[in-house]
């Protein structure tokens, strides 16, 4: 059959006029949803369930060598006390030597002094107060800190990350319900912060002695768990 140009135009025609639509229905860009940023957070205490603390004895005189053979001997007499406690985790701390100059300006070194420590850690607060007291008969006392155990510290970590992640999802039901509308989570982010090695507790001599001879008061530590994220509104 033969199509003349006239017809053949007018049939082109209706074939755009019949697929355009689809077309174009394919690339209408969608309406971008509304989204709320928000946070939430929670807190936990952690018991300051472990102590740790460090000893030293520290010696000088002019002979190096003999410096050094008292100082092992004092270091060896508490480890082998502290050793005894199989509640008590014992280690050999720092071992340093200096120079000891003279004062008269001009460099020369007139003795020499040296310092050794031993790390003492347990959960069981009063064989730590007693050990401490105890060596304290040969060794000085650097400090005693306390702080939760690693497995005490987790576990309020992750009591509080479900109580934040609660948070976070009736604020943002709240927020939603506000505005008539329902919502899904876009983002999420979890962090904790809030528990901080203690500081050591560094006090003088006489007062140190008299405190590791007291039973030892754990407290506790807080731990907090922010959440922020991202929600969609939705209908």
């Amino acid at each position: 059959m033969r199509i003349v140009p006239r017809a053949l135009a007018l049939l082109c025609a209706s074939m755009l006029f019949a697929t355009a639509p689809a077309g174009a229905a394919e690339h209408t860009p969608q309406s971008a949803a509304t989204t709320i940023e928000l946070s939430a957070e929670a807190s936990k205490a952690a018991v300051n369930d472990l102590a740790t603390a460090v000893l030293y004895v520290e010696r000088n005189g002019p002979n190096p060598a003999a410096v050094a053979r008292e100082v092992n001997r004092e270091i060896a007499a508490a480890l082998d006390i502290a050793r005894a406690r199989s509640e008590i985790k014992v280690q050999s701390g720092n071992t340093s030597t200096w120079p000891v100059y003279a004062q008269d300006g001009k460099g020369r070194i007139t003795g020499w002094r040296m310092r050794s420590e031993i790390a003492l850690e347990s959960r069981n607060l009063p064989a730590m107060s007693e050990l401490v007291g105890e060596l304290q008969s040969s060794l000085a006392l650097a400090h005693i800190n306390m702080q939760p155990a690693p497995e005490t510290r987790r576990k309020a970590i992750d009591e509080a990350t479900v109580d934040a992640l609660q948070a976070f999802e009736q604020r943002a039901a709240l927020i939603a319900g506000a505005l008539g509308r329902k919502h899904r989570i876009a983002h999420l982010s979890v962090g904790h912060s809030g528990f901080q090695p203690p500081m050591p507790r560094m006090r003088a001599a006489a007062a140190m002695a008299a405190e590791a001879s007291a039973p030892l008061e754990g407290g506790e530590s807080q731990v907090s768990v922010h959440v922020s994220g991202r929600i969609e509104l939705v209908d």
